[in-house]
């Protein structure tokens, strides 16, 4: 598949229809297969939904609720990648019970690809993490963290490649600046580089040696900042090849994705899905039968004590 044809042939579905990326209108006929991207960001122990009294949110959200519509997903979309843009840890007294455990045990049970690494999962520092992390029966991702011979070494990859319907996917993880983040004990050896520098040559090696069709970006990074610190809109601005980038650690409740313009004049999408697991994100890709990638849709579900329609167009 070739990425200019993508970028032809991507839409985004909006309650105000159908609009085109880089001013291609014309719809794909009848897609043969789906995949669809299912994604979390900063969920941050919240295993049970929000307290009915709770001054915001209340009665949202709930690990038990998101896995029943994850399954109800999976069982209209069977190749479907899950995926979390990190800052599992923290904001419960389920963590502070168990330091993360059983938020790793029901993701597994979820059945989720990956997750970056975000600043809160250092809360309990390296060996902190360690103990825990055996209990995710999925990667943890982070290109930009230099982790050998630390704790986090054995747990801890730069990419991983998924294939979904004969699409070869290259997801990778960034994490952001610890310094000034998080206490220096808590992280001890592990050292942070450039984002940017790291995209670049993770992009290029996805695509040259696995051969990659479909490349996302794992970000924890943050959405967007006024002053220089690098954040998601800044990376897809100077990074090419990039497919979609799911962020989190600014908690934005991102309705739809936003398409940023790439050094080259192309698109990388750019999509959050909130703080807290209130929210479960959604990407379609279509297939037209021929390899090639066609109409791109988004949703956002709301997870609350009303079951909502799954997509199933």
């Amino acid at each position: 598949m070739n990425r200019q044809d993508f970028l032809k042939k991507s839409f985004l579905l909006t309650a105000g229809g159908l609009i085109s990326i880089n001013g291609f209108s014309r719809q794909l006929s009848e897609p043969a297969e789906r995949v669809t991207i299912l994604y979390t960001n900063d969920t941050h122990a919240r295993i049970d939904p929000f307290p009915e009294n709770a001054l915001n949110y209340a009665g949202l959200g709930g690990a038990s609720r998101r896995a029943t519509l994850i399954k109800r997903i999976r069982e209209h979309s069977p190749h479907t990648l899950l995926l979390d843009a990190g800052d599992v840890f923290q904001g419960t007294a389920w963590f502070n019970l168990f330091g993360g455990e059983k938020d790793l045990k029901l993701m597994s049970m979820m059945g989720y690809d990956a997750m970056c690494l975000g600043n809160h999962e250092f809360d309990n520092g390296l060996e902190g993490f360690a103990e825990v992390a055996p209990a995710a029966e999925f990667p943890f991702l982070c290109a930009n963290y230099r982790v050998k011979g630390t704790p986090l070494a054995p747990f801890v990859r730069q990419f991983i490649i998924r294939e979904k319907a004969g699409v070869r996917f290259g997801i990778f993880g960034l994490g952001i600046r610890l310094r000034g983040l998080v206490q220096p004990e808590l992280y001890g050896d592990v050292r942070y580089a450039n984002p940017v520098s790291w995209a670049e040559r993770l992009v290029e090696h996805l695509r040259e040696t696995y051969r990659c069709d479909y490349i996302i970006c794992l970000s924890h990074l943050g959405y967007h900042y006024d002053d220089d610190r690098i954040d998601d809109r800044k990376l897809a601005s100077q990074v090419n090849g990039i497919d979609l980038i799911i962020g989190g650690h600014t908690h934005n409740f991102l309705d739809q994705p936003e398409a940023v313009t790439t050094p080259n004049g192309q698109s990388t999408l750019i999509t959050q899905a909130g703080h807290s697991g209130i929210n479960l994100g959604r990407i379609d890709l279509d297939l037209n039968g021929y390899g090639d990638i066609g109409t791109v849709l988004s949703h956002q579900y709301t997870i609350g004590k009303t079951s909502q329609p799954v997509y199933t167009g």
